[in-house]
């Protein structure tokens, strides 16, 4: 019986040795600038990687066509960042980490250290940060950091060589004005006002905390009679934050501030110079004035996108239109400059027609 087990485990180990020579065979050999390898192994990582982007539409798994289509791209990646490589074009590892974190910053609203997203992630979903990338893109953090750098390079390379063109793409004036009268109903000012908003956090010591925000509102009061405004000074040992902030009469921007829709309600039932009591929250005291209130409205071209802006709607569907344009642009150069370089001495592909075929089935 052990004899038995011994060689089931040998069995075992043979299949999976089996399985892993299979995950390691060459798919292509990109040798522009060095010899570089594409393994199976690494088309799996990028396609599960792609897949993920795709399960929110229900897409579950991808066929051949759309495997062999990732090959395609992960050999113009490696061609485009052989050639960036060779002209001596490079990119840092503080500027993939930048570039890491400003993706999450952008989803958080708020800018935060490797160490504070690990944090985060870990209060949020119990994961760590590598465990969280891992399940949402199918890459750990230094396979998501080589891929970030990959790209960034290749982004330096394709905006070097078509820097010119790409400047001169921009959206037309025909383009801004039909792009306005097609979406025109989106362009609307809710009810809106401008707060004067003091924030106090809790940290430790609540009584201390709540004490400041007592003065802190007292002087506000005290200033705003004499027709002064509250000075706020940036070196005030960050024990609190204070600013203008605009709000709009909408439950999404009650969710974005924690405060209930009744909040906001009665937030836009008071008189500009009214000054709010000090509130409590979880976190931290507040208090707040009004100072101006805008009134909801459809807006024209010439008409500024947010009060007291200076960016009008023309301007604003000029940018994402010339942005969506030159984005388009960009990628059609990347796919034009990799087909360039595709050329028999820049890259060996091991794996053609059906013997292909049978190894993207998995």
């Amino acid at each position: 019986m052990k004899r038995l087990a011994i060689g089931f485990a040998l069995l075992l180990s043979a299949v999976a040795g089996v399985f892993a020579q299979n995950d390691f065979q060459p798919l292509a050999v990109v040798k522009l600038n060095k010899s570089e390898t594409i393994t199976l192994k690494q088309l799996k990582t990028r396609a599960n990687f792609v897949l993920t982007q795709y399960k929110p539409y229900g897409i579950k798994e991808l066929t051949s066509d759309q495997k062999k289509q990732i090959l395609e791209n992960l050999i113009d990646e490696k061609l485009i960042t052989q050639a960036a490589a060779k002209e001596g074009m490079s990119v840092t590892d503080s500027q993939v980490t930048s570039a890491f974190l400003n993706t999450f910053s952008q989803q958080l609203g708020t800018s935060v250290t490797e160490a504070q997203l690990e944090d985060l992630i870990k209060q949020r979903t119990g994961l760590t940060l590598d465990g969280y990338l891992k399940e949402n893109s199918g890459m750990g953090t230094a396979e998501y950091k080589a891929y970030l750098k990959n790209q960034l390079i290749a982004q330096q390379y394709v905006y070097t060589k078509k820097q010119n063109e790409l400047q001169k793409v921009a959206a037309t004036d025909d383009e801004i004005r039909n792009a306005y009268e097609m979406n025109k109903s989106t362009f609307v000012w809710n009810d809106m006002l401008k707060l004067f908003l003091v924030i106090v956090p809790a940290g430790d010591d609540k009584v201390a905390a709540r004490a400041l925000a007592t003065d802190l509102r007292n002087q506000y009061v005290k200033d705003n009679k004499q027709g002064s405004k509250m000075k706020v000074s940036e070196d005030n040992g960050k024990k609190y934050r204070a600013g203008d902030l605009t709000v709009a009469k909408t439950a999404q921007q009650a969710q974005q501030l924690g405060w209930s829709y009744d909040k906001i309600i009665e937030l836009f039932g008071k008189d500009i110079g009214f000054v709010s009591e000090i509130t409590e929250t979880d976190t931290d005291f507040q208090f707040y004035a009004v100072l101006k209130k805008f009134d909801a409205k459809m807006l024209a071209l010439s008409d500024v996108v947010q009060p007291e802006t200076t960016v009008t709607v023309y301007d604003y569907i000029k940018q994402n239109l010339t942005s969506q344009k030159q984005s388009q642009y960009f990628s059609e150069s990347v796919q034009k400059i990799a087909e360039e370089l595709d050329t028999p001495e820049n890259v060996e592909r091991k794996k053609t027609g059906d013997d292909l075929v049978k190894l993207l089935n998995w």
